[in-house]
């Protein structure tokens, strides 16, 4: 004999069906796409594709950023990783490419959940990076990507880090305290490169500059060695003038 609940099998079997539906066009769009182009290629209506889009959202699945339907954290988990690994590499094949013409080690780094986070590093033998001696999160204020991220802070983000990563000095050339950090982030024009010299680490020189998108904070940088100082400000030149190029061209993307 048939229960009460056994009609309710195939409706939900056809829901899974459509949200899978939906994900899968998510993902031919790496930009994302809006609702009704997501419900057009899913062959759903379109009061179903909102209903199914808020739930996914709502889950974790997506995310909405801009009137786009984007994939969100979980379903990079549940894909093992794969989506957002597609993308690190992205960024990694991209600062490789600068690496080589510009002649200088390449780094990106985040500011996410409240730590700076260093995402990728392209260097080679002959033009090797920074080696992290010091914990890299924990001395924001000595290196020029802590520094150029801590800058796109509000104060109040800002003096929160500090409070949990206070400033001490860690060469003999590292802000002493945190009045003078503050005074030097407070001096930095928005999309100003920030410089630094011996801070973190003695006989280097390093710049950065800052990317936002949104309420994210990034920053690439560069580092040569304190001999080649003057070939800093002409490299972070030239790859500034490239960060343009590189978000128009949908190679980079710093949602990962």
């Amino acid at each position: 004999m048939a229960t009460a609940s056994q009609p309710a099998a195939p409706t939900l079997i056809g829901s899974v069906q459509r949200a899978l539906r939906l994900l899968e066009a998510v993902g031919t769009h790496e930009d994302g796409a809006p609702a009704k182009q997501l419900a057009r290629e899913a062959g759903l209506p379109l009061p179903t594709a909102y209903h199914l889009l808020r739930t996914l959202t709502h889950e974790g699945y997506l995310r909405r950023e801009k009137g786009v339907f984007v994939f969100g954290d979980a379903a990079g988990r549940l894909v093992g990783g794969g989506v957002l690994q597609n993308r690190r590499t992205r960024v990694e094949d991209s600062l490789a490419r600068w690496r080589d013409s510009i002649g200088v080690p390449v780094y990106f780094a985040m500011y996410r959940e409240g730590e700076i986070e260093l995402v990728a590093v392209a260097d080679t033998p002959a033009a090797p990076a920074v080696e992290e001696w010091a914990d890299f999160r924990e001395t924001g204020h000595a290196h020029a990507i802590g520094q150029c991220l801590l800058s796109q802070l509000d104060l109040k983000a800002r003096q929160d880090h500090l409070d949990r990563h206070p400033v001490e000095a860690i060469t003999p050339y590292t802000l002493r305290n945190r009045q003078s950090l503050l005074e030097r982030l407070g001096g930095m024009g928005r999309m100003e490169p920030l410089v630094e010299r011996q801070e973190y680490a003695l006989g280097t020189v390093c710049a950065a500059i800052p990317i936002t998108a949104g309420s994210t904070a990034a920053a690439m940088a560069i580092s040569l060695p304190l001999h080649q100082e003057e070939r800093l400000l002409p490299a972070i030149g030239r790859l500034q003038n490239e960060i343009g190029k590189l978000f128009s061209s949908l190679a980079f993307s710093i949602s990962i």
